[in-house]
């Protein structure tokens, strides 16, 4: 019996030591308290589970009768899929019926009323980049829905229609033989709109103000070419827009607009300056000073040549050019030997002939070197444009074709500067060569009028 007992106490006691917290929570005094206690706790714990079994049986109906209605929407879906799949298919062979009706009812007309389609959206392409439109907005819309309602769906156009398409075609035909004035907004170079008259040359071109036009197809708005083409181009536009009836020259571009795009796009002759770069303006410098030089030359050299030929005139020495001064020679030296006086007569040639020559090897020396600093911006240029090809390879024409013609600028420039400079040295080496002649010739012959003189003295002694 004591054998029975000591387990139980033992399993006693070791519910009491794990359950020692809660027994100090409830205050149990001894151990038939706890027992009380592990009893209820046993008798709540049934009652929980009790519950908890209720409630899942609840749940467990509650899903077998979502389960049953959403078998039952299933099942009136794939009855009301069969149904349209049933419906579709008729309605297939109603429409491949009534589409062989229309057919044979419109016979050719089909044929006319897609032509009409084609030509409907043609012309609202040509009517929105068209210059007439900029006198007359939106002509294209009208183009654009007819076309979209008879290619979306299978209603025909009307008569009125028809004959509207017809009607704004002829209008565009004969306003395109018009030169007419109107007002309208012009957006101005600046960004700012102002309402101004322009002129439209038929199709082919908008000016106001002496300016070209361009008429925007995305936005419908007519603006000033940020950059107007040349002088010559922007002249005859000024000229038609003063004139009132008289015939006047026009640039006209046929194109409407392609041709003066490209003339605008050419760079300008600063510009092309400026694509010399440093080079370039190194070049322009020393021909400037080279042509300043050269003016300055031909305007002396002018001068003295006619106080020498005045000088040969008279018989009296001055002392304002070259040949006076070397006549004044033989008045100064009026007894020596001829050989004596035709050394005396050289070195007066001598001393006048810096003055004469002065600063023409100067104007050589730009025309031999304005081309070979040409060549340099050239292969300056040219290694540019190579490194250029390498970073970003040879897909773009353009690319290459501005940095050749950027690199071939300076030896534009060198050839421009060169050329001239040449033609000036060999008139100026000309005009000073005439000029120490002339002073040569007059030399050799005061020599022989001294040897001549001493030969009769030596006679009649």
């Amino acid at each position: 019996m004591i054998n029975v007992i000591k387990p139980a106490i033992v399993a006693i006691f070791g519910a009491g030591l794990a359950l020692s917290v809660q027994a100090e929570q409830t205050n149990a005094l001894n151990l038939d308290d706890l027992l009380k206690q592990l009893e209820q706790g046993k008798l709540a714990q049934t009652q929980e589970n009790k519950s908890r079994e209720q409630r899942f049986l609840a749940q467990k109906n509650e899903q077998d009768r979502l389960l049953t209605e959403a078998n039952q929407e299933k099942a009136n879906a794939l009855a009301l899929s069969e149904k349209l799949e049933t419906e579709f298919e008729q309605n297939e062979f109603k429409i491949a019926d009534l589409s062989e009706a229309l057919n044979k009812r419109m016979g050719s007309l089909k044929e006319l009323f897609g032509v009409l389609q084609q030509v409907s959206g043609d012309t609202a392409g040509k009517l929105k980049t068209s210059n007439v439109s900029a006198q007359f907005p939106g002509r294209d819309v009208f183009f654009e829905q007819l076309a979209q309602s008879m290619g979306g769906s299978s209603k025909l156009a009307s008569i009125e229609q028809i004959e509207q398409v017809w009607f704004e075609m002829q209008k565009e035909m004969t306003e395109q033989g018009k030169v007419v004035r109107f007002n309208t907004d012009v957006v101005e170079a600046g960004g700012e709109k102002v309402n101004k008259e322009v002129i439209r040359v038929g199709a082919f071109s908008l000016v106001s103000d002496g300016k070209y036009l361009n008429l925007s197809p995305s936005t419908g708005t007519v603006a000033e070419l940020v950059r107007q083409p040349s002088d010559r181009f922007t002249d005859t536009a000024a000229e038609i827009q003063s004139s009132n009836s008289s015939v006047v020259p026009f640039a006209l571009d046929p194109t409407g607009g392609s041709i003066l795009g490209l003339l605008v796009q050419a760079p300008s002759t600063k510009e092309r300056v400026d694509q010399g770069g440093t080079v370039g303006y190194i070049i322009i410098g020393i021909g400037l000073i080279a042509f300043l030089i050269a003016l300055e030359r031909f305007v002396s050299l002018t001068i003295m040549s006619a106080k020498v030929k005045r000088q040969m005139k008279n018989a009296t020495p001055s002392d304002d050019n070259p040949l006076g001064r070397v006549l004044k020679v033989k008045d100064q030296y009026p007894h020596v030997a001829f050989d004596t006086l035709e050394l005396k007569l050289s070195e007066a040639i001598l001393r006048e002939m810096p003055k004469i020559t002065r600063n023409l090897t100067l104007i050589k020396i730009v025309s031999v070197i304005a081309p070979l600093l040409g060549l340099l911006g050239t292969v300056t240029g040219m290694i540019k444009t190579f490194q250029a090809i390498t970073l970003f390879g040879t897909g773009d024409p353009k690319l290459m074709a501005g940095g050749i013609s950027t690199a071939l600028m300076t030896t534009v420039l060198g050839l421009v500067v060169a050329i001239p400079t040449v033609v000036l040295s060999t008139m100026l080496n000309t005009r000073s060569k005439n000029i120490l002649f002339i002073l040569q010739e007059q030399s050799a012959g005061i020599i022989a009028e001294r040897s001549e003189q001493q030969v009769a003295d030596k006679k009649a002694a």
